[in-house]
């Protein structure tokens, strides 16, 4: 059994590792401001005995010394605002989570001698200008722009791992993590499926955004969960980092129909104007997973939506049987 602690534990893919952890007997601390997480996703969490929620901000330096981390053998650091209808509400705290909040972690683990897995994103590619995305690409990006409090408080964390891990040797790992999913994501998260899945239940207009000719590969969140913990397990992952996606990619558009038929839904797809710096293509490149992690996605994006579908369709449905 291992002392883990898991920030933005409170959050999608937080709520989901931390779960999984739970289930393999691990104890696990999980610290959240509750900025874009909820507590409801911890909540049950709570109930297992094996987890120690802490409602903190882990930009705060005192997060050093919290009596609770003493002894931490694994960190993954999950912590920052993922969609832009949340970064974007909030920039510096989004900024500071991810430069001065990874700074922390990554002191943190050194002086604990543990482990840690930065979640770094795809959005460090930026509108790229090379496709697919392999890691050795360094981005096509914009720093005067909406998106930049997301995508280059990222790219900054992941300087911050290069020195940690170079001038201490902190065994830390960096995870581009590309679009992941599941009925987990809230219903008014904003992100692509969770929007499509909720307009096509609720017979309302199915918004894509521009021609919906951009491309992006979705991840079932089972299959991130994995590749996460296969990067934490392996040390041949330290210093690295590795594209964590669905190497299959598909058009908005494509996307919007998919979701269209498999709920049934008589939606109409409507087009509204392309947010700025809103990237035209999205694919990783995972040779690096499969060598050093064995992973590659198990789920299909058909497989994937069903599930979705199903968990939502029960989310939005009231006791009498009408879709909310």
């Amino acid at each position: 059994m291992s002392k883990i602690l898991v920030t933005g534990a409170a959050g999608f893919l937080g709520s989901h590792l931390a779960y999984q952890l739970i289930q393999k007997g691990h104890q696990i601390i999980g610290i959240d401001n509750l900025s874009s997480g909820r507590l409801d996703n911890v909540l049950p969490l709570m109930e297992t005995g094996r987890f120690l929620f802490i409602p903190f901000d882990i930009t705060s330096h005192h997060v050093l010394t919290l009596d609770a981390l003493a002894g931490i053998e694994e960190i993954y650091h999950l912590a920052s605002p993922a969609s832009p209808k949340f970064y974007q509400s909030l920039p510096f705290g989004t900024i500071a989570v991810n430069t001065i909040g990874t700074s922390f972690m990554l002191e943190l683990a050194k002086t604990n001698n543990a482990k840690i897995v930065y979640t770094s994103t795809s959005e460090a590619y930026g509108d790229p200008q090379v496709h697919p995305q392999q890691e050795d690409y360094r981005g096509n990006v914009n720093t005067w722009g909406p998106r930049a409090c997301y995508d280059e408080s990222k790219r900054l964390g992941e300087v911050y791992c290069y020195e940690y891990f170079h001038r201490y040797q902190v065994p830390v790992k960096v995870a581009r993590i590309f679009n992941t999913y599941s009925a987990g994501l809230q219903n008014d998260d904003g992100r692509v499926i969770s929007n499509f899945v909720t307009q096509a239940l609720r017979q309302t207009e199915i918004t894509v955004y521009g021609d919906g000719s951009q491309t992006r590969s979705f991840c079932y969140v089972d299959d991130t969960i994995l590749a996460l913990q296969l990067m934490m397990e392996n040390d041949s992952a330290n210093g690295e980092i590795i594209n964590i996606g669905n190497p299959s990619d598909y058009s908005i558009l494509e996307v919007a129909k998919l979701v269209q038929k498999l709920t049934r839904s008589s939606s109409p797809i409507t087009f509204r104007p392309l947010p700025e710096d809103d990237p035209k293509l999205r694919r990783p490149v995972i040779d690096k997973a499969k060598k050093l992690l064995d992973w590659q996605p198990k789920v299909s994006l058909e497989e994937g939506l069903n599930r979705t579908i199903a968990v939502y369709r029960t989310q939005n449905t009231d006791k009498k049987g009408i879709l909310l």
